[in-house]
């Protein structure tokens, strides 16, 4: 009989790890929280990242080195990190405060930014990036042409930027009556062969006209969507965004993305029916956010998808998905 020792202080991971390929798609924090929520238990996860962001330190790498936007891609990379020194996950997410031409800077961008310019190749950057920071998984750019994001709002003003929209100049409770990208975009062939032989594609959750539309106006992702084996599952926003989502319901959410995705293709749609205290609400009255309302009985989805309606949320703190109820869901789904 062998018997294994295990360092003093270190209690063995015991769990048993699911092979199952789960395929996330999205951006922001989204993404990095159901990543983050599944890797303990799930070894075979991937993560499609919109290239759409243009704003703060990603912005101005873009301009400045014609790179593709790291910021989202860094932050699949932290969460899907097993490096045994949580320091150098802290490192890439480090965000310089002081020093002129690095204040507001991310430490992990830059490093990316070097990474591109050492081996010419953004896709092999990731990767090397990747293996420092021990991914288990993948981090893949939804598409590598660089690329705008273009929004017409209501009342016909046409807004340029992710980073408009996500930080509204305008006014931010007019609707966005239609997004696309400019140039056009065409999918990332690593993107379409992860969606074709996952068993589980996850939609968000994020802000869905900077995060999550935008991964399904690339050229090839809705078409890859419709026809994959795995099953789709659209998990909706438990509060709604100024310049984006004001005053939205849960099907006002899946009405968007059906409107880019197509209708008959979401399995499930998850969302949240835990309303949270008046107290915890308070906050966001300065950003004009609201709960998202789960009005199920509006959802209508095609070819026997279903609507779950399930307690989401955080306990306390921020409104957000708490991990361990994400990763009931999906298990339950899988």
């Amino acid at each position: 009989m062998t018997i294994r020792r295990h360092s003093r202080g270190k209690k063995p991971n015991t769990r048993a790890m699911s092979h199952k390929k789960i395929v996330v798609i999205g951006g922001g924090t989204g993404v990095f929280t159901i990543l983050s929520a599944l890797k303990h238990d799930f070894d075979r996860l991937t993560a499609i990242v919109t290239m759409a962001d243009d704003g703060g330190s990603t912005g101005i790498l873009r301009e400045e080195f014609g790179i593709l936007p790291p910021g989202d891609l860094r932050r699949a990379l932290i969460a899907l990190s097993h490096a045994d020194n949580k320091m150098l996950a802290d490192l890439f997410a480090y965000r310089f405060q002081e020093g002129a031409g690095l204040s507001g800077h991310n430490f992990g961008n830059l490093f990316i930014t070097a990474l591109h310019r050492l081996t010419n190749d953004f896709e092999r950057a990731i990767a090397e990036a990747g293996k420092m920071l021990q991914v288990r998984g993948q981090v893949i750019p939804v598409t590598l042409t660089s690329t705008q994001l273009v929004a017409e709002l209501a009342d016909g003003q046409v807004v340029r930027g992710e980073t408009n929209l996500d930080i509204p100049k305008h006014d931010g409770h007019l609707r966005i009556s239609r997004i696309w990208l400019q140039p056009t975009a065409s999918a990332n062939p690593n993107a379409i062969r992860a969606i074709k032989e996952a068993d589980l594609v996850i939609i968000g959750p994020g802000d869905l006209f900077t995060s999550i539309i935008p991964n399904l106006l690339v050229a090839g992702i809705p078409e890859a969507l419709r026809t994959t084996r795995a099953k789709v599952a659209y998990f909706v926003n438990v509060m709604t965004k100024l310049g984006e989502t004001h005053g939205f319901s849960a099907s006002d959410f899946v009405r968007n993305i059906e409107a880019y995705l197509g209708t008959g293709v979401l399995d499930y749609v998850v969302l949240n029916d835990s309303k949270p205290a008046p107290a915890r609400l308070k906050p966001y009255i300065r950003e004009h956010a609201e709960f998202v309302e789960p009005d199920t009985e509006a959802i209508h989805l095609k070819k026997g998808g279903v609507p779950l309606a399930v307690d989401l949320i955080r306990s306390k703190g921020y409104i957000r998905h708490d991990p361990k109820k994400v990763l009931r869901v999906v298990k339950m789904i899988v």
